[in-house]
């Protein structure tokens, strides 16, 4: 497993949400420089990564980020991530400036909501051999 140094930072995410996945292929297609590392939170990396770490809310409706040996969690860790996106993506970084509890607010109504929203797979996301090498196994 990546010790996470200071070149890559690692993406955690619930690997049985459609919207999830959705957004892991999404930041891989918009990470030009292969900033980040992912893994699903079910998976032995992901469990052990946060055990490392000791997050207050590790529930499976959170993304996580980890960078520079710290970790981010909900908004803040896409806000973050969005910042190393091509594009004019990494503009919406400016959204860090709303207060946390509003931004994590509406963050918290789509985790809360997105199986049903969005559907489930009954299994994590398996890469396909073109983005294997950008999880952590």
């Amino acid at each position: 497993m990546p010790d996470n140094s200071n070149d890559k930072a690692i993406i955690l995410f619930d690997g049985v949400c459609n919207l999830c996945n959705s957004s892991v292929n999404f930041i891989i297609n918009h990470d030009t420089k292969n900033y980040f590392l992912f893994a699903p939170l079910q998976s032995e990396q992901g469990k052990e990564l946060l055990s490392k770490f000791n997050p207050e809310d590790t529930q499976l409706e959170s993304f996580v980020l980890i960078e520079n040996n710290k970790i981010y969690l909900k908004s803040t860790a896409a806000l973050r991530a969005a910042k190393h996106l091509n594009k004019l993506y990494s503009l919406l970084y400016f959204l860090i400036i709303v207060p946390p509890f509003i931004r994590n607010g509406i963050y918290g109504c789509i985790a809360k909501n997105r199986y049903k929203w969005f559907g489930k797979k009954e299994v994590c996301m398996i890469p396909n051999e073109e983005i294997k090498s950008r999880f952590i196994s």
